[in-house]
């Protein structure tokens, strides 16, 4: 029976006391690639790696429709990759599998700097392709950036690791208006993960509409804003007030239905711009993949809901375009 809340909601078995819900994944064309992304993707940061059930949790991702991957060689000193690897090598042809490179650890693991120079970058990947059991990555990120670094370096070094066939595809992962634009326009990036939610709308004031012209997919990446956007107590929050965070809250739960919580419209409303290739939600739980995956199957916001909630807070702007 189809429901109107969620459009590909399509079926519900009942056996025994279990009752479990079915739902399709959407995918989007990442421009300038052949690839197709699952509209939620999964944000292996949050991975526990004391927990015992991690690489059920990352299969049990792929078989709800989640086949974007998103790890970097700094989490965990590497251990994040590995875990990813190592769950996901029987299904790598099925999946499309993302890292992120520039931080280096330092020798006595204490902590990191930064080092975007391409010596780094070619040699870090074999690294990542080793930890993450695989021979070429679909994308490779450069993890953040800023005005000061070699750019003309960092593309170089990308560039020489497509022709090697070690990736497929590059981007970035920045929120800095003058460093996205520097890239779209000297180098062949396909993607860019940004932070971007109701609680966070500067990449609104020009980024998005930038990427979108000039055919870069956008990764979101704080939909939920720490959880606030899905139930968690309010809180100041970047500029916004406790309160201006809590006058948020309501309008979200007055939208909200049983078929459709609050955390569903919040990463609805990111998805509902027309340069966002995919949501990368934080998992750690099957609770969590759960209400990621029917996230994404929800039907989309209306405009009148998008304009009330545009209109519910007062949008975040860049102080500074670095």
């Amino acid at each position: 029976m189809r429901c109107e809340q969620c459009r590909n909601f399509i079926l519900k078995v009942v056996l025994l006391n279990y009752t479990q819900y079915f739902y399709l994944m959407n995918y989007r064309k990442l421009p300038k690639t052949d690839l197709q992304i699952s509209e939620i993707g999964f944000g292996c940061m949050s991975l526990d790696l004391s927990a015992g059930h991690n690489e059920k949790l990352l299969l049990d991702a792929v078989d709800s429709g989640v086949n974007y991957f998103d790890t970097a060689d700094l989490y965990d000193q590497g251990a994040n990759e590995e875990l990813v690897g190592k769950a996901l090598k029987n299904v790598r042809k099925d999946i499309v599998l993302a890292t992120k490179v520039g931080n280096e650890w330092l020798p006595d693991g204490s902590s990191w700097r930064w080092n975007p120079s391409k010596e780094y970058i070619l040699s870090a990947v074999d690294k990542s392709l080793k930890r993450l059991q695989t021979d070429y990555l679909d994308i490779y990120q450069l993890h953040g950036g800023t005005i000061e670094d070699n750019m003309d370096e960092v593309i170089d070094a990308f560039e020489t690791l497509k022709q090697s066939g070690k990736i497929r595809h590059y981007g970035i992962s920045s929120i800095r208006p003058n460093v996205i634009r520097h890239y779209v326009a000297k180098s062949d990036i396909v993607s860019n993960m940004l932070q971007y939610s109701l609680l966070d709308r500067r990449p609104e004031e020009e980024v998005l509409d930038h990427l979108k012209d000039n055919q870069v997919g956008v990764f979101v990446r704080g939909a939920l804003a720490k959880g606030l956007l899905a139930g968690k107590q309010a809180q100041a929050y970047m500029n916004h007030s406790e309160q201006a965070v809590a006058s948020l809250q309501k309008v979200l739960a007055e939208l909200a239905t049983p078929l459709r919580a609050q955390g569903h419209i919040a990463i609805q409303y990111v998805l509902a711009n027309q340069a966002v290739t995919s949501a990368i939600i934080g998992i750690r739980t099957d609770k969590q993949l759960q209400a990621a995956v029917a996230a994404g199957d929800c039907l989309p916001l209306s405009s009148e809901e998008l304009s009330l909630l545009r209109k519910a807070i007062e949008p975040a702007k860049y102080t500074a375009h670095r």
